[in-house]
């Protein structure tokens, strides 16, 4: 435990199929005027009830669904040139991670003096003056849980993150019958990166016990249930298993975050517009190999919670977990290669001169990741 350990957990939280019902109750006993949901446009069907009772108690309700992939600044000012006029009491966000990511920024920059430039870093948003709700829909980001938010920046079409305590919704309502409907690719791909959260906070560099039971948890639950819950989407209890799994990879993010497979996941994104899981699918098994040496108790952990039997020493055992992922990937029906994915073999040397940016996550990884690994690790991966 070389570092402080702070914890900050929504003030509420609500787990359990069908608890969007009781999300109604507390927006009407909070009494606010005006209320935003930003979500995407499948969902608008489940959430017609949530509008028409909003709107019978006499509350104002503004709808956006312009978020549809992984948001950009732009993307973010457009929307709060909409949203500010309305200036709502509070903002629900109902969707993936990138919904919920726009909301609790929304939330935070309404009625702000601070530009969003202002609070891009760690630590630089000051408050917060909007109550926030948040409500996953897909399993896998753990936005809902995390005091983070992803953009691209359009200016260097780099990803920049903006990370603050303010940023931690008020409420969580995390209803696994939300995630019934998400086809299998973005089940998996979902599933897969709130794997690498937990897998990634157990093994980083400032790992610490207390995020360690979430991490392990997260882990042995989500191997066990998203193959089913990819191949089985109205498997209410294995989308019940992975859900939770998520959420506990949500709880990882604040007090330890990831390391370097998010690290260099996020070229793949902002240069090619590969989903976010799918492009930590992809490097996962590649970025364990690199870090079995630097932590093989560690990664032997890992192993055992992802269902493997042990070995006679840790490294051979953390080394069956590199192959339990492979198998995950695989009966997911995720690819398994940067190549069978259109991106150019020449494109190498760039995506690593990008990824050595993210110092933010890099430094958390037990094994220092220089240009040349970084290089090497694509091209094992391609």
């Amino acid at each position: 435990m070389s570092q402080e350990l702070k914890i900050h957990f929504p003030g509420k939280l609500i787990f359990g199929k069908g608890s969007l019902a009781s999300l109604t109750e507390e927006l009407v006993a909070s009494s606010p005027a005006k209320v935003l949901i930003v979500t995407i446009e499948p969902l608008l069907t489940s959430l017609q009830s949530l509008i028409e009772k909003l709107q019978s108690e006499g509350l104002e309700v503004l709808v956006d669904t312009s978020i549809t992939q992984e948001p950009s600044f732009d993307d973010f000012k457009a929307l709060m040139t909409k949203v500010s006029p309305f200036n709502s009491d509070i903002v629900l966000g109902i969707g993936g991670g990138s919904v919920l990511d726009i909301a609790k920024l929304v939330a935070a920059q309404l009625e702000s003096e601070q530009s969003l430039e202002d609070i891009v870093g760690i630590g630089l948003l000051k408050g917060r003056k909007k109550k926030l709700i948040c409500v996953p829909a897909t399993s896998g980001t753990g936005s809902e849980a995390s005091p983070n938010a992803i953009l691209v920046d359009n200016k260097d079409n780099q990803k920049k993150g903006i990370i603050s305590p303010f940023l931690v919704p008020d409420s969580v309502y995390v209803d696994p019958l939300l995630t019934m409907s998400v086809p299998p690719a973005i089940t998996a791909a979902t599933g897969l990166d709130a794997l690498t959260h937990c897998l990634e906070a157990y093994t980083n560099k400032f790992a610490q016990p207390f995020i360690d039971m979430y991490a392990f948890e997260g882990m042995r639950l989500i191997a066990a249930n998203i193959v089913t819950a990819v191949k089985n989407g109205a498997d209410e209890e294995a989308r019940t298993q992975v859900a939770m799994g998520s959420l506990l990879g949500g709880f990882c993010l604040g007090p330890v975050n990831t390391a370097g497979v998010h690290a260099l996941s996020y070229p793949l994104g902002s240069m090619f517009h590969l989903a976010h899981g799918l492009s930590n699918a992809l490097l996962l098994p590649y970025v364990m190999e690199f870090n079995i040496a630097a932590a093989p108790r560690r990664y032997a952990d890992v192993a055992l919670a992802l269902g493997c039997s042990p070995e006679a020493d840790p490294t051979a055992t953390a080394f069956k977990g590199v192959e339990k992922i492979r198998e995950l990937i695989k009966e997911c029906g995720i690819p398994a290669r940067l190549s069978e994915l259109d991106i150019p073999e020449s494109a190498i040397p760039s995506m690593a001169e990008d990824a050595m940016k993210i110092t933010r996550l890099l430094k958390n990884n037990p094994r220092l990741i220089t240009l040349e690994d970084a290089i090497a690790i694509y091209t094992a991966a391609y």
